[in-house]
């Protein structure tokens, strides 16, 4: 489903008047900024199938700190490998990194460890990685990174449209002062994100188990 097609099923909902592009109207403006809202929180809710990619990350020796080009601020990482050593890169926080790198003689060799440190000015995320290399590695980034907000017309929805539909008609509905209707239609798309989620979740049981290491 586009953009278009979104906002003009929940128009058609509203008993509204379909439109021929999403800027036609302020209230048409209205419902697409509404469909992103709702875009945005159910991106934020489950690491949806149709938004997981792998990055890659070529290392540089002497190189700690890393780009993930196209990630945006809103990435959520699964997993880092080095590929080149088929080991799994894991992940320390902030303090654990100042400490290794600020208090102690600064190793290299292949990197075992990584944390964020910040965005460039474009806007990805960017990662540290300890030891600092020593050689060229390919890392793989596994991870969820949400959508750019919706623009054009044309632009496809990665995550389950029908969700946004019901999520901005109940938002759509609350701006329109209807208290009693925005309650019923919130269920139903609370109701929906949640079998929606389910069915996805099953897919992926290793990731809905907590194993100790």
């Amino acid at each position: 489903m586009t953009y278009l097609e979104c906002v003009n099923r929940v128009l058609r909902r509203l008993r509204e008047n379909e439109v021929t592009t999403v800027n036609e109207t302020p209230y048409s403006k209205l419902i697409g900024d509404l469909v992103n809202v709702v875009k945005a929180e159910v991106e934020d809710s489950w690491n949806w199938s149709a938004l997981r990619t792998t990055l890659t990350a070529v290392t540089t020796p002497t190189l700690f700190n890393y780009v993930l080009v196209g990630s945006g601020t809103r990435i959520r990482v699964l997993d880092i490998f080095n590929d080149s050593e088929n080991t799994v890169i894991e992940q320390r926080g902030t303090k654990w990194f100042d400490k290794v790198y600020l208090t102690y003689d600064q190793p290299t060799g292949s990197p075992m460890f990584y944390n964020f440190n910040g965005v460039d000015s474009n806007g990805d995320t960017q990662v540290d990685f300890f030891p600092i290399p020593d050689a060229v590695y390919n890392i793989r980034i596994n991870c969820v990174i949400p959508q750019d907000e919706l623009a054009t017309d044309a632009t496809q929805i990665l995550i389950p449209a029908t969700l946004l539909v019901e999520g901005a008609l109940a938002r759509a509905i609350s701006e329109r002062g209807d208290d009693g209707g925005y309650a019923e239609q919130e269920q139903r798309y609370r109701s929906m994100a949640s079998d929606l989620i389910a069915i996805e979740s099953s897919q992926r049981l290793d990731e809905m188990i907590w194993v100790a290491d």
